[in-house]
């Protein structure tokens, strides 16, 4: 029974994420602006064995504090071949708000996070181990319009993801 209770109190969440939380939107690396990533690295191809870039990587020092883009819930946090170390967060408009390359995580899965608030910090994490620390930063879209979506390969992968660097600029 208590599972039952904790899955509608879940679903109550993710609709009213979906339908009456705004989205309050900040830069998720402390201090960083938009000097610190590349503009033109969103859908970069190729990009190595994942083929496309479909985020943005911003750059920082080690430890520097990770915080979330946007209210939302922490769907996941662990560590994943090509990420390392992850935070997967669901925000407002059934976005997911993916953070990866992190070196150490400081929320826990199914928590609440505020805009700003701490998840992680910045890091080298997965196959970014030898790179300048940086965060790796990606919003996917759950229900792309249909406008969105352009029959080509491409356009309907594409139609999914946001360009973080645009959805960066509109804070």
């Amino acid at each position: 029974m208590k599972i039952l209770k904790y899955l509608v109190l879940a679903a109550l969440v993710v609709l009213a994420l979906g339908l009456a939380v705004p989205e309050r939107i900040r830069i998720p690396v402390a201090g960083a602006t938009p000097k610190d990533w590349n503009a033109q690295s969103f859908w970069f191809e190729p990009w190595g064995t994942s083929g496309v870039h479909k985020g943005i990587d911003i750059f920082g020092k080690t430890g520097t504090p990770v915080l979330s883009t946007t209210d939302g819930m922490v769907l996941f946090t662990g560590e994943i071949a090509k990420g390392g170390k992850v935070v997967l967060v669901l925000g407002p408009r059934w976005r997911l708000h993916y953070f990866a390359h992190l070196d150490r995580i400081t929320t826990d899965a199914l928590a609440p996070v505020a805009s700003g608030s701490a998840i992680g910090t910045v890091g080298a994490s997965g196959n970014a181990q030898g790179k300048p620390p940086h965060l790796h930063y990606s919003i996917v879209r759950l229900l792309p319009a249909p406008w969105q979506i352009d029959g080509a390969t491409q356009g309907v992968k594409k139609a999914f993801f946001i360009d973080p660097g645009a959805y960066l600029k509109e804070q």
